[in-house]
């Protein structure tokens, strides 16, 4: 009588990490999404520990809880992970204001986003 178990949203070889309400623009988040897309999880990381970009460091957090849903949740091998896909999209705007002359006044919008990371296992070839 019980509801059927929901299917898995990735692969067997993948697992996922995904982040919201990270405070800053969609636009500078797929900077380093674009910067780790495709590489090797151990470059990746390294990239990102090194980058003078403010965010990375959140960038960095996700990617390591992808790491361990797949070490811990998959039982994937975290030697031959890559990052297969890296994200971005939209959350909420907060829009805020400031006066400005002659009555006037200046919109300032203060953007959010989210990042989702999707990790999989690839076997080396020799």
């Amino acid at each position: 009588m019980s509801k059927d178990k929901n299917p898995r949203r990735v692969a067997d070889n993948e697992a996922m990490a995904k982040l919201r309400m990270l405070k800053t623009s969609p636009q500078k988040l797929n900077l380093l999404a674009a910067m780790i897309r495709g590489k090797k999880v151990e470059r990746a990381l390294s990239e990102l520990t090194f980058s003078k970009k403010r965010i990375s460091e959140d960038v960095r957090k996700c990617l390591q809880s992808a790491i361990a849903n797949a070490e811990n949740n998959h039982n994937l091998d975290v030697d031959d992970l890559i990052v297969a896909e890296a994200w971005v999209g939209k959350n909420l705007t907060m829009k805020r204001g400031r006066p400005r002359a002659r009555g006037r006044f200046g919109r300032i919008t203060k953007p959010f986003a989210e990042l989702t990371i999707k990790v999989r296992q690839v076997e080396e070839q020799a």
